[in-house]
């Protein structure tokens, strides 16, 4: 009575190119993936509590509303005002659940490379050319930037595969925030990283043809105008950051190809690439925690 009999498993499939494995495999014959530690384990992982499409852009999307969240909590905390007390109907819009600029800096704002003495050297600390693409200044500035994200990034994320989507988010972040700093801007924000995804497109519409692309540049134009128009009206917005993204955007998908990886080398590649950036974000975000902690202590209003 007290004996049961196992239960069979079923054969399944191999989460980065779909090959029928079999129930004892740790790795996939077809093309090599690791079926237990890989991006495409994880992101299998991932499916069950986030959308089965784009993953690394919901989580980018999640990272950036948790963090936010974490920095309007220290911000009340320190005593510092979330609300806008008088002004116009437009900093009144852009000042609800603003964040205060010592908890941005100490939740790792990107700073000038070259600087002021009350700075530390951001040369000193690269991490923050990472996490300042997670921050956000207020509550239209992550609605807006999300928004966009959301809109942008899952074609992308789809046309290069997760692992190689999630190099190109960080390294069009990076690239803003280091011609942002080269001219001894204080900066946060996604939007660096979101316009370096528009540079992709851009890219990608110069390399094929047809009318698709020819109708998908156009829409790119107007994402460029828009951002224009929204640089030039709108106080406060870094059109170095936005230009540092593009450009880096459009650099790297001219050498990459516009394609998920199609063999087993190209995704061993795409899944190095994709662990290394991730790597390199997690360390970031360890840098930020227990770099410069005393100095958050002595918040004051």
């Amino acid at each position: 009575m007290f004996h049961s009999k196992e239960t069979q498993r079923r054969p399944g499939l191999c989460p980065a190119c779909g090959t029928l494995v079999g129930t004892s495999a740790t790795r996939c014959h077809q093309c090599g993936a690791s079926l237990t530690f890989s991006f495409a384990a994880m992101s299998r992982s991932l499916s069950k509590i986030m959308p089965v499409t784009a993953p690394v852009t919901y989580f980018i999307l999640s990272v950036c509303c948790v963090i936010y969240g974490i920095s309007l909590l220290l911000t009340m905390r320190a005593g510092f005002p979330t609300a806008p007390r008088g002004g116009g109907m437009l900093s009144m819009l852009f000042g609800i659940g603003s964040i205060a600029s010592p908890v941005l800096e100490r939740l790792g704002a990107s700073l000038p490379l070259f600087q002021p003495a009350h700075f530390p050297s951001d040369s000193s600390q690269p991490w923050r050319l990472v996490t300042a693409c997670f921050l956000h200044a207020n509550l239209m500035h992550i609605v807006f930037n999300m928004w966009v994200l959301v809109d942008l990034a899952p074609a992308i994320e789809e046309l290069y595969g997760a692992p190689r989507f999630f190099f190109l988010y960080t390294a069009c972040g990076i690239g803003g925030y280091l011609l942002s700093g080269f001219l001894g801007h204080f900066s946060i924000g996604a939007s660096g990283a979101i316009v370096g995804l528009i540079g992709v497109l851009l890219a990608i519409t110069y390399r094929r043809g047809g009318s698709h692309m020819q109708q998908l540049r156009s829409q790119v134009y107007r994402w460029i105008i828009y951002l224009v128009l929204w640089g030039f009206f709108f106080p406060g917005v870094d059109n170095m950051a936005h230009l540092g993204g593009g450009i880096t955007g459009f650099i790297l998908a001219k050498f990459m190809l516009d394609r998920a990886p199609a063999t087993a080398s190209e995704r061993k590649r795409a899944y190095a690439l994709g662990w290394a950036t991730a790597v390199v974000v997690l360390a970031s975000f360890v840098a930020m925690i227990f770099i410069g902690r005393p100095q958050f202590l002595i918040f004051h209003h």
